[in-house]
């Protein structure tokens, strides 16, 4: 098959340390992290303030000042999360044949700083917020990719795991500091939503200025730089254990609810002021950020699929205490700690799961596919939440959801089993 064969490929061109594109010869001597992985974490960094100071007070923007009901938060988080799927498809392919990660990365994080000042023009019109969340998301369909593929394509075989979660601790750094931005604005200005996403906006554009000056592109040599063509981007799934995987990620993002949800599912059972409701974010930060890069370097020891599948299960315990309806800040911290233990077992482990399977010509594209495979699911995810809370209520959905993803859960243990060793002996 396709992927296979350019595996086999890769592997009988290159020792085992000389794998990553454009590695030199300082990381083949030990497992520091490349300075393109530290400067993107950078970049994430700055634009996970902007981000998250926005994120951080959307769910109540929608129900507290626009009114919405919360199947139309459902439909709007959907959005948010799955808009950006096609865009996604075609800047990977663009990445990868034109060998332009930087530029497609660059533009896609211009273009979610330029939607912050949106935001307050589209005032509380549905569909000028829809259009301006949509755009967005386009942004971060953008770049997520091939600033994954660059960070990938920055580190050796043995690091991968170690690299994501290096930048995945900075990127959560920044996840924590903009919730506490926007609590401090809100503070001072009470509910003028306009100062956050302003403030949102200057961070954002600091980001974008770093990604432009200090990162590097990574484009190989000549001999790995093979023209790939859109059809060959999707048909990366005809591989057998990166279609299965891309098969389990969504059936597991189905299963899963977004933190919008469980903030508000939180929010309505300890009756918390709309000032804190910011601070729900910080919850889950903390933990990610602690165990982002311990979880990452655990990942390249035992195995990224097993740790995915095991953040998974801290996920259900979310679903166990939400469905349990018992408020206090007991229940409170132990769902927002076991929330940022999912992100920090889930997030740097699969993307260095799905690294070891993808061939270095067209990473970004397979990157890709898995991302809008796992935004469509968060997409069905948020709409059937949204549809099932309106007419069942809380607890039955939250059942039903906890119900769906243990039955996943087993479904991709089976359906995985031997990929980590399959992957180990690769590399070897």
């Amino acid at each position: 098959m396709y992927l296979s064969s350019g595996r086999a490929a890769d592997s009988a061109k290159r020792t085992a340390p000389e794998r990553a594109e454009g590695t030199s010869p300082r990381f083949r001597a030990g497992r520091r992290v490349a300075a393109n992985v530290l400067a993107l974490g950078l970049v994430s960094f700055l634009t996970d303030i902007s981000s998250e100071m926005v994120s951080s007070v959307l769910p109540l923007y929608y129900t507290s000042v626009l009114g919405l009901t919360m199947l139309q938060t459902g439909f709007l988080d959907g959005l948010f999360n799955g808009a950006s799927v096609f865009l996604r498809l075609a800047g990977a392919h663009l990445a990868d044949r034109f060998h332009a990660r930087k530029p497609v990365a660059l533009a896609g994080y211009a273009l979610s700083a330029v939607c912050k000042l949106g935001l307050p023009a589209a005032g509380a019109s549905l569909p000028g917020i829809s259009t301006v969340l949509a755009v967005d998301r386009s942004g971060k369909g953008l770049r997520t990719a091939p600033r994954d593929a660059l960070i990938s394509l920055s580190s050796t075989p043995e690091t991968q795991g170690r690299a994501f979660g290096v930048h995945r601790t900075l990127d959560t750094a920044g996840a924590f500091g903009g919730p506490l931005i926007a609590f401090a604005v809100l503070s001072a200005v009470a509910t003028a939503y306009d100062a956050v996403f302003m403030a949102s906006f200057c961070v954002a554009a600091a980001g974008v200025l770093v990604l432009l000056l200090f990162v590097r592109e990574r484009s190989g040599p000549p001999a790995q730089r093979r023209p790939v063509t859109l059809g060959a981007g999707l048909g990366l799934l005809r591989d057998r254990s990166f279609g299965r995987t891309c098969l389990c990620v969504m059936l597991l993002e189905t299963a899963t609810i977004s933190d919008a949800f469980v903030y508000l599912t939180l929010q309505h059972q300890d009756g918390l002021a709309a000032r804190w409701f910011p601070l729900l974010a910080l919850g889950t930060a903390a933990p990610y950020l602690l165990l982002s890069l311990p979880l990452g370097s655990l990942a390249d020891r035992v195995g990224p699929w097993r740790l995915f599948l095991a953040g998974h299960v801290c996920f259900l315990g979310v679903l166990a205490l939400l469905g349990s309806s018992r408020g206090g800040p007991v229940v409170l911290g132990a769902v927002l700690a076991l929330h940022g233990v999912f992100y920090a077992a889930t997030d740097a482990p699969l993307m260095a799961h799905a690294a070891a399977l993808l061939p270095v010509h067209a990473r970004t594209s397979g990157f890709a596919v898995l991302q809008s495979l796992q935004a469509l699911a968060m997409f069905a995810s948020s709409l059937l939440f949204g549809v099932a809370y309106r007419f069942q209520g809380p607890q039955w959905t939250l059942q039903v959801f906890g119900t769906g993803l243990l039955v996943c859960l087993v479904a991709s243990a089976v359906l995985i089993r031997d990929t980590d060793k399959q992957t180990a002996k690769e590399a070897k």
